[in-house]
């Protein structure tokens, strides 16, 4: 698993994870079901920004890591 995630990236996942958190815990979004989505989500942006790896970059072969090597140099 390499990293794919870069610094900029990682912020703007930890915001986005922080903000979507704030929403739920003041009631801004009030259905239950849509608490729920969001906490996954919330979950899923902080998870990939700590394992510096997001599985939805590989098929599409992003890669905002700047420190990482091109593929075939090794």
């Amino acid at each position: 698993m390499k990293k794919n995630i870069g610094y900029t990236d990682k912020i703007i996942r930890l915001i986005i994870a922080f903000v979507l958190l704030l929403l739920v815990w003041f009631d801004v979004i009030v259905n239950h079901t849509a608490q729920i989505v969001v906490l996954v989500i919330a979950l899923i942006a902080a998870i990939t920004s700590f394992l510096d790896y997001c599985p939805l970059y590989e098929p599409f072969k992003i890669n905002t890591n700047k420190r990482a090597k091109p593929e075939g140099d090794e």
